[in-house]
């Protein structure tokens, strides 16, 4: 089987390489046949479960301000994005008939916030321009010819041959999807280095937040099925809106951020913890300790905190509906009045020192609340983690296939000419937002361009 361009994926890196391709030969009067090989039964899985199925796919923050969402090395990618940048991917989407919408944070969704309209843009725009997609193809390996060119060895006994090779097969992230770390293996076997792969975009998990006894000892990868301990049973489906969480690091603070956070049954979620979770998971795969501490008072220093407290238990205590509660039953009150209701009892069971018991005899004891302490864990609530979700259900693979092992400006191999990577397969990921699919349509429309004006 012959194709002058040869591409390993049909994801979002994968489906825009092989449209820039096969338009830019067809722009330049050159009939060569762009093929795109894709192990599933069905192109672009991933990006159908993107933003739970709605695919926040691109954020319009313009370059400055998008770099400082990228968590590799960000210049790597300049040239990429320039390539086509967010106002092209609208523009893109747009012109397929797609009709986007741009939503807090510089965030760009489908008008109808259904993901399969990407993917039905993406293929369309492709199969437009005459590009072969070949689905339930599995790749068992490349190989680099003497007399230059490829060939492409799959499980059904087919051999392609190509001219050029575009590798976009995605990370180590769901597995599920067909994203198995495949590309990873063929670009070590052909000289490339890769970059320490870990998780990222994942879930945080506390101690004591899972079933202890599940979890293996001395390994941070926690499966999101393990079942939740009675602590995480108290906080799990509680969304905390406008508090601090930060990380630290052996005891170092690496990470200090503002927003929202969620509690789910894999761990600590939501922007923040999305956010968090690199620095902590590169951590804790490198052997360190890390602890993160929520703020749920941010922006108001510890004394008029404390000062708040103090004076809600006050009026706690002089309120008629007070009277014959036990200390126990106000102190619930008062933090009824600092925090929402379904969070006290998490709270409580995570900060034990709140409520302290003295035993005076065999049938006298004596509750004690501290107040000070009620302050000082509404300002630091501190997690140590346990683990992380991995790459069964984190949204990116951190690391991958080498900056330096490729040319910014075309994606192609230093290592091997024609040979060309784009999308998650290569060192490259960022934050949550939309940031993570334009880096992907910008590497690969670089890699199906430059592939092309290379024939």
């Amino acid at each position: 089987m012959k194709t002058e361009i040869a591409i390993i994926g049909a994801g979002a890196s994968g489906l825009m390489a092989a449209y820039t391709a096969a338009r830019t030969l067809a722009e330049d009067g050159n009939p060569a046949q762009v093929t795109v090989l894709e192990r599933m039964p069905r192109p672009a899985r991933k990006v159908m479960i993107t933003g739970k199925g709605r695919c926040n796919f691109t954020n319009l923050k313009d370059w400055n301000d998008f770099s400082a969402h990228v968590r590799s090395k960000s210049n790597f990618v300049k040239s990429a994005f320039y390539n086509m940048n967010s106002s092209a991917v609208i523009d893109f989407f747009e012109g397929m008939g797609m009709p986007t919408v741009v939503e807090r944070g510089d965030r760009a969704f489908p008008q109808s916030h259904h993901a399969s309209d990407v993917v039905d843009a993406l293929v369309n725009a492709a199969q437009r321009y005459g590009v072969k997609i070949i689905t339930e193809c599995s790749v068992e390996g490349i190989e680099a010819l003497e007399n230059g060119g490829f060939a492409v060895s799959c499980e059904d006994g087919r051999i392609w041959t190509c001219r050029k090779l575009i590798i976009a097969t995605g990370g180590l992230s769901y597995p599920t999807t067909g994203s198995t770390g495949d590309g990873l293996r063929w670009a070590e076997s052909t000289g490339h280095k890769i970059s320490q792969c870990f998780p990222s975009l994942t879930a945080l998990v506390p101690k004591g937040y899972k079933v202890d006894e599940i979890i293996s000892r001395g390994k941070c990868h926690i499966d999101r099925s393990t079942p939740l301990s009675e602590y995480g049973k108290l906080l799990c489906g509680i969304q905390l809106k406008n508090v601090g969480l930060s990380s630290l690091i052996e005891g170092t603070v690496a990470q200090e951020e503002f927003g929202d956070v969620d509690f789910t049954d894999g761990g600590i979620e939501g922007p923040l913890g999305f956010q968090l979770s690199r620095k902590c998971v590169k951590a804790m795969v490198n052997g360190s300790r890390v602890t993160l501490r929520l703020d749920l008072k941010h922006g108001i220093d510890i004394e008029d905190v404390t000062e708040r407290v103090k004076a809600l238990w006050n009026e706690v205590g002089k309120d008629p509906r007070s009277r014959g509660k036990s200390d126990k039953e106000k102190c619930r009150i008062l933090l009824g009045k600092l925090m929402p209701w379904d969070l006290i009892p998490g709270f409580l069971e995570g900060n034990p020192g709140i409520i302290t018991i003295e035993h005076r005899g065999r049938t006298n004891t004596k509750i004690w609340v501290s107040l000070n302490e009620i302050a000082r864990c509404l300002k630091c609530w501190e997690f140590e983690l346990a683990g992380f979700v991995g790459y069964e259900r984190c949204v990116v693979t951190a690391g991958g296939v080498s900056n330096d092992d490729m040319i910014a400006k075309t994606m192609e191999s230093r290592v091997v000419p024609g040979l060309y990577f784009c999308g998650e397969v290569t060192d490259v990921d960022a934050d949550t937002g939309g940031y993570n699919l334009q880096l992907a349509f910008s590497t690969g429309s670089l890699a199906g361009r430059s592939a092309a004006k290379s024939l």
